[in-house]
C-alpha cells in the first residue's frame, strides 16, 4: 500500500496484474468489546516465516440485503488466479435468513467475520467491505487488526465510533424505514428495487432475482463503539468509489475517505454493485491494491 493518498480511475479498458509481497506478525486474542463475549479459542497469527507468499487471502463482506452469494462472480475470477477467497454471510441474511432476530446488532456482524478469521486461521487478510459492509470491516479491524493486511472499502459506508446509521438520517426517513420494517414478524427493512442498486442488465436481474432478504432493523439502531476510534485501526486502508453512476447514499463517506491523506482512493467506472456488474474490472483493481 502506498503511504500517501492517490486517486486513479479504472475503466473497462484498463489491464493490470499484481503479485503479493507484504507480511506481518500478530497474536490474536478474544474480543474485548462491551458485550464481553468469551471465546475459548484464540489464534496465533504469527506470519514470520521463510516462505514467500504466492497468493492473497481475501475476505469479502457483503452489504445490506445481500449474502455471500453476491460475490460469486468476483470470487471465481480471484480464485482462478490462485488466490484464497472467503465470502461469509452475515447473521439473518441470505442463506442464514432463518436466524433473523430482533437482537442482531453490528457487533453480531463483526463476530460473524472475526470468528471466520479465527476458526479458519487466516492471516495477511485483505478485508473488503461493500456498502453497509464498510461498518462491519471497521469493527473487525478494531478487534483483530494484526490479522489484517489491509482494508478496502468498496463504495462503502464509514461512520465514526459511537454513531449509528439512523443518527445520520433525517427523522422522516428513519420513521418511514421503521414503520416499513415493523410490517414483518421480526422488524426488518425490505430490499429496495434492483435498479436502485445499479442493476439493469437482464442477466444481473436474473442473478440477483429473489435472493435479496430483509435487513435487520436493529443494525441501523446499533453503533460500533471502537476501542481505537481511528477507522482501520492503523492498518492500510483504501476506498473504491463507484462512479457510473455514483451511489448518493455513500456521498459523505466517499468524500471523507477522499480527504484521508494516508488512504489510497480509487475510482471504478461501474455502478454500486460492481462485484455483480463488473467483476473483471473489480478483480483487477483489488489485486492492484492488494499488491
Amino acid at each position: 500500500m502506498p503511504a500517501h493518498r492517490t486517486t486513479h480511475t479504472i475503466s473497462p479498458a484498463d489491464q493490470n496484474e499484481t503479485t503479493p509481497t507484504q507480511q506481518s506478525s500478530s497474536t490474536i486474542t478474544p474480543s474485548t468489546r462491551r458485550h464481553a463475549l468469551q471465546h475459548a479459542y484464540s489464534y496465533d497469527c504469527d506470519t514470520q516465516t521463510d516462505e514467500t507468499p504466492t497468493s492473497h487471502t481475501f475476505v469479502l463482506v457483503h452489504g445490506a440485503w445481500h449474502g455471500g452469494w453476491c460475490w460469486s462472480r468476483l470470487a471465481a475470477r480471484l480464485q482462478a488466479q490462485g488466490h484464497k477467497v472467503y465470502t461469509p454471510t452475515l447473521t439473518g441474511l441470505g442463506e442464514r435468513s432463518h436466524l433473523l432476530t430482533p437482537s442482531i446488532s453490528l457487533d453480531t456482524f463483526v463476530d460473524d467475520v472475526a470468528n471466520l478469521l479465527r476458526w479458519e486461521e487466516l492471516r495477511n487478510v485483505t478485508l473488503v467491505g461493500h456498502s453497509f459492509g464498510g461498518l462491519v470491516i471497521s469493527g473487525v479491524a478494531d478487534v483483530l487488526p494484526r490479522c489484517l493486511r489491509q482494508l478496502i472499502f468498496l463504495d462503502a459506508f464509514i461512520l465514526p465510533s459511537g454513531t449509528s446509521t439512523f443518527d445520520t438520517l433525517p427523522p422522516k426517513v428513519v420513521d418511514n424505514m421503521t414503520a416499513t420494517a415493523h410490517k414483518n414478524i421480526v422488524p426488518a427493512v425490505p430490499p429496495p428495487p434492483l435498479n436502485a442498486l445499479g442493476l439493469h442488465a437482464s442477466e444481473d436481474l436474473h442473478f440477483v432475482g429473489h435472493r435479496l432478504t430483509p435487513q435487520p432493523l436493529s443494525v441501523y439502531h446499533s453503533t460500533l463503539r471502537l476501542q481505537n476510534p481511528s477507522i482501520g485501526n492503523a492498518r492500510p486502508c483504501a476506498y473504491i468509489s463507484c462512479t457510473h453512476p455514483p451511489f448518493k447514499a455513500v456521498d459523505t463517506s466517499r468524500e471523507w475517505a477522499r480527504q484521508q491523506k494516508d488512504w489510497d482512493f480509487r475510482e471504478l467506472e461501474s455502478g454500486h454493485s460492481a462485484m455483480i456488474t463488473h467483476p473483471d474490472l473489480l478483480a483487477r483493481l483489488l489485486l492492484e491494491l492488494a499488491d
